[in-house]
């Protein structure tokens, strides 16, 4: 009995035992599989984009840069002390806006001693013109004309009664002596009245010089008054004060003051290839466009400037060096919200393309000098593809070979995802929603 008892317990005990080590090799099996199941990563999410078949303008970009239609530098033409500025730096000024104010004291007082001799000299001209000595010398002159005249009658008189015997020799001599006398005073008078009137006619002619330039004075000291008032010559922004009230000006040269510029409209600069201006100037590419084309300005920060330009300027020759041909587009500017010197992006459509096979431009990828992309098939499984690129169009761009209308295209999230792998594709508007939504 004990021994048939010992053997039972004995049995049972293994039992048990193997049982719990079955049990437990059970759990432990279960327990990797479903950390392996954890482990496994979920597919990386992407962006996608679908490729879409369109006709499309064709763009060309050229790098340019903003210039002022009018610049002026505003300097001090006079001498003295800038009393007062009336404008704060980087503002907008209208054109005859009063800026700047130079002391006018020491002007004012040349402006009226010019005043004062041009009045002496118009009194002086006037003295001049009355020709007292001139009227009295020939008033003189034409008494002794009458005493000649009676002389001469005395003569002529008694030169027959003098052959008559009728008056004596004595008395003819007399009266011919009287005429003689008379006759050299008249002489004597023409020339006294002859050289009085040349040197009243230079005497009159000096005033009349004193008055052209005592008159140009007092124009020259109205002038350098109002040049201590100085205004804005056009509209625009103005840039930066020079020199601060208080401080002598205009001293040996004209001083800077300021400088003003026209903002509105504002000018780009841009340099075009030979190719591209054909492009632009083809008929057969450009149709109607040509002649009229609209240019849109990029602007740094990848914003668009939202008023079109057009063409200003072409120059006349293409530069052998280079290649190139100047262009000059002018945008309107209201508000002066651009300013002279910024480097933009200038964009103008050269032509259509009917039926192109569109997809954004970031998914595109270069690999060794092949273009490629990444598809993502029905599946949700990745491929990589070499493609044929053909022009831009904004931010898309021409597919020639390569892809066709509908199949999608992974435009971020590519560092993630290997070539076979499965992705979880975005549409890229529903992604921008999500982000925007946390």
């Amino acid at each position: 009995m004990n021994f048939l008892h010992t053997r039972n317990l004995y049995v049972s005990v293994i039992g048990t035992t193997a049982m719990i080590a079955s049990l437990f090799g059970l759990g432990c099996k279960g327990k990797n599989a479903h950390d392996a199941a954890a482990a496994a990563p979920p597919p990386p999410a992407v962006v996608v984009a679908s490729a879409n078949q369109r006709t499309v303008p064709i763009y060309s970009e050229f790098v340019g840069q903003t210039r002022a239609d009018n610049t002026v530098e505003l300097r001090a033409r006079v001498e003295g002390v800038l009393l007062k500025v009336y404008f704060k730096e980087g503002t907008h000024v209208k054109k005859g806006q009063l800026l700047f104010t130079i002391d006018k004291r020491p002007f004012q007082a040349s402006l009226e001693s010019a005043k004062a001799l041009a009045a002496k000299a118009v009194a002086d001209l006037a003295q001049a013109q009355q020709r007292t000595d001139v009227l009295q010398a020939q008033a003189q002159l034409a008494d002794a004309q009458a005493v000649l005249t009676r002389a001469e009658q005395d003569v002529a008189r008694l030169a027959p009664l003098a052959k008559e015997k009728a008056v004596t020799e004595q008395d003819l001599d007399a009266a011919i002596a009287n005429q003689k006398s008379a006759k050299a005073q008249v002489n004597s008078r023409q020339a006294n009245l002859t050289n009085l009137e040349a040197a009243v006619k230079y005497t009159i002619q000096r005033a009349q010089a004193e008055v052209k330039g005592t008159s140009a004075r007092v124009d020259q000291a109205q002038l350098d008054l109002s040049y201590c008032d100085i205004y804005s010559p056009l509209s625009g922004v103005i840039g930066f004060l020079q020199v601060d009230e208080g401080n002598l000006v205009g001293r040996g040269d004209a001083t800077l003051l300021a400088t003003v510029s026209a903002s509105d409209p504002l000018l780009v600069d841009f340099a075009v290839s030979e190719t591209e201006y054909l492009k632009m100037t083809d008929p057969e590419t450009a149709g109607d466009r040509r002649g009229s084309l609209r240019f849109d300005l990029m602007l740094s920060d990848e914003s668009v400037h939202p008023y079109q330009g057009a063409f200003k300027v072409l120059d006349r020759t293409v530069d052998p060096q280079t290649g190139t041909m100047k262009v000059e587009a002018t945008f309107p500017n209201p508000g002066g919200y651009l300013r002279p010197g910024q480097f933009a992006r200038v964009r103008v459509a050269v032509a259509e393309r009917e039926n192109a096979i569109m997809i954004p431009q970031r998914a595109i990828q270069e690999l060794q000098g092949a273009k490629t992309v990444m598809v993502v098939d029905a599946q949700n499984k990745v491929q990589v593809r070499s493609v044929k690129i053909g022009d831009k169009s904004d931010k898309d761009i021409v597919i020639l070979d390569g892809l066709v209308a509908g199949e999608r295209v992974i435009v971020e999230g590519m560092q993630k995802v290997r070539p076979g792998g499965e992705v979880n594709p975005t549409a890229g508007d529903a992604a921008t929603k999500t982000q925007g939504a946390n």
